[in-house]
């Protein structure tokens, strides 16, 4: 056959592949990527792009592109419950990032905002800056197989055109070919859960509901209406493509008697149902049949294979988790790609990929279907869960009106149960808590302190190694930026204040005895980086001479309090560590 070259393979370019070949080529590392589609997403799937998401994409040089085709934070404000877009409201939450005490969270946390950017718009911003890159893309190239040995990995695809085979020879393989992996499966990685427990239906449609919704914008409105199932995603679901003309229904099926044939009638039966204005005109774009999985990689690598994406962490869109969970992974795998591809680190770096990110995915999959559970009680409280005529279903909901005991413990029941999905809607922790522990990760010595407040809820700061790096507004000169675009690029970066001077000097002494880019910052009065408002001296948990090294992902690898004792020593044993080079 023959055979291509390459230092890394990709296969898919969903939001994990696009986000590693995009991290992999801004790196400087050969990469070709290959999907066995002949173009990208071409429906919405997933959208909530999360602050942590938006730090990486910061980091990449894609922010901007992403703000500009993406709904911005203000205009996803609320998760609305109702019988129907155009029938009676039977409650809202304020939602993703808000709520006034929410929202102040969000402002002190990072310097970006989340958004909501549909998988088909997301996908070609991604792929367009890795081409443009370096990135090699191949679309209609299925992958079949591949072999592994001591030096590489040998990848057989088809060429869907021609119809013929060919071998990608490559040193390293990401799987990120979606909920199905092949590459997962072929790799033998072990897997928890299961999958196809509720089945779903996605109908895509236009159709303009401006008169029923730009008075409470949202990303969702929940419909409970006679039909729906509580099974999957939950209810009937209205999701907001583009405000306010393009929308997204989710609705459910009995996973074990299959999906309904997905006729265009049946599609514009569903929509009418959930809208309730029969008059406003719709037109059905696509719709497909889904199951929700609720399954996870235990391991994400197996030799020179490693998996990222969907093909590791396989759960409902609950919470705005998927994309975000996938291109977080891509960007903790690129950068240790890059340091033992050029020799600077031992391969075993590539051993801390799985121990970092797999206990991430797990929790994902995990809190994603909790979500789906924690629903029920906002129809329970309704008396929306039992079978019954819709006659009476109507009774039920009028009920909540009465002037009467029960009708008073109904609406309490319903606000507090609409509340509680402040775990889906308002996880703020879940989006930014991520400490690791790895080999890459050098403790301090320092007890683990936990967490003060519910960390699914609230993001707690911290520079523990392990965690990532603190966000404050600093100053350099007339520029504001923030501690975290300090980091990134690719690089290691050392950190320290005033009297922290013998760090910055090991950082050159280090840097040049491994061969390492070692960036420096040191953040005080008259230094190139001030705190003009204090921040950063009280989220650094450090004195002025202590240091931070952060990792080329932002996540803090070592700290200490201050500069006393052999400081080169100290930072040299800790990247040797790091490297694998001990």
């Amino acid at each position: 056959m023959t055979m291509v070259e390459t230092d890394v393979l990709i296969v898919g370019s969903g939001p994990a592949g696009a986000s590693a070949g995009l991290a992999l080529s801004t790196y400087g590392v050969p990469n070709i990527m290959v999907t066995r589609y002949s173009r990208l997403a071409d429906t919405p799937r997933a959208h909530i792009t999360n602050q942590r998401t938006m730090e990486v994409l910061r980091d990449l040089g894609v922010e901007q592109d992403v703000i500009v085709k993406a709904t911005p934070q203000h205009l996803m404000g609320n998760t609305v419950f109702c019988t129907a877009i155009a029938g009676e409201e039977l409650g809202r939450l304020r939602s993703w990032g808000n709520e006034p005490l929410v929202q102040a969270a969000h402002e002190l946390a990072s310097p970006t905002r989340m958004c909501d950017m549909p998988q088909h718009l997301m996908e070609p911003v991604l792929v367009t800056a890795a081409v443009e890159r370096g990135t090699r893309l191949r679309f209609d190239t299925e992958y079949l197989s591949h072999e592994q040995d001591a030096d590489g990995v040998t990848a057989t695809v088809r060429d869907r055109v021609r119809g013929d085979t060919y071998a990608i020879r490559a040193k390293y393989l990401i799987g990120a070919d979606g909920g199905r992996s092949k590459v997962a499966e072929d790799a033998g990685l072990p897997m928890g859960g299961q999958m196809g427990v509720a089945g779903s239906i996605n109908i895509v449609f236009d159709a303009d509901l401006t008169k029923y919704v730009a008075h409470r914008p949202a990303t969702l409105y929940w419909v409970l209406a006679p039909g729906a199932t509580v099974g999957g995603i939950g209810a009937g679901l209205v999701r907001c493509v583009r405000p306010w003309n393009e929308w997204l229904i989710v609705w459910g099926y009995d996973v074990e008697g299959g999906p309904p044939d997905l006729t265009e009638e049946y599609a514009l039966s569903v929509v009418r149902k959930l809208v309730g204005d029969d008059e406003i005109p719709v037109t059905i774009k696509s719709s497909s049949a889904w199951t929700v999985n609720e399954m996870y990689a235990e391991k994400y690598s197996s030799g020179r294979v490693f998996c990222a994406g969907d093909a590791c962490h396989r759960h409902p869109p609950s919470n705005g988790l998927g994309s975000n969970t996938s291109i977080q992974d891509s960007y903790n795998l690129a950068w240790k790609l890059k340091l033992v591809l050029d020799g600077t680190a031992s391969p075993s770096l590539l051993d801390t990929y799985s121990d970092e990110r797999a206990p991430v995915g797990k929790q994902v999959v995990t809190r994603a279907n909790q979500s789906i559970g924690e629903t029920a009680p906002v129809f329970e409280a309704l008396g929306g869960l039992s079978p019954q005529t819709p006659e009476q279903l109507w009774r039920n909901i009028a009920a909540r009106k009465d002037a009467t005991p029960e009708a008073e413990e109904q609406r309490e029941r319903l606000r507090e149960a609409i509340a509680f999905k402040a775990y889906e809607f308002n996880a703020h922790g879940v989006d930014l808590n991520q400490r690791y522990t790895s080999a890459a990760i050098v403790p301090d010595g320092t007890e683990d302190p936990g967490f003060a407040r519910d960390p699914e809820l609230h993001f707690q700061p911290s520079t523990r190694p392990g965690a990532k790096l603190p966000h404050a507004w600093i100053s350099a000169g007339t520029r504001n930026l923030s501690t975290l675009d300090l980091g990134g690029q690719g690089r290691f970066t050392l950190i320290t204040g005033i009297g922290g001077e013998p760090w910055a000097e090991a950082a050159r002494i280090v840097g040049k005895e491994l061969g390492l880019e070692i960036a420096t910052a040191v953040i005080g009065p008259g230094q190139e980086y001030e705190d003009p408002y204090g921040d950063w001296a009280r989220l650094r948990e450090i004195g002025d001479s202590g240091a931070l090294l952060v990792r080329p992902d932002n996540h803090v690898a070592f700290r200490r309090q201050d500069a006393t004792g052999d400081v080169t020593a100290a930072l040299s044993d800790a990247l040797r560590q790091i490297l694998g080079r001990g």
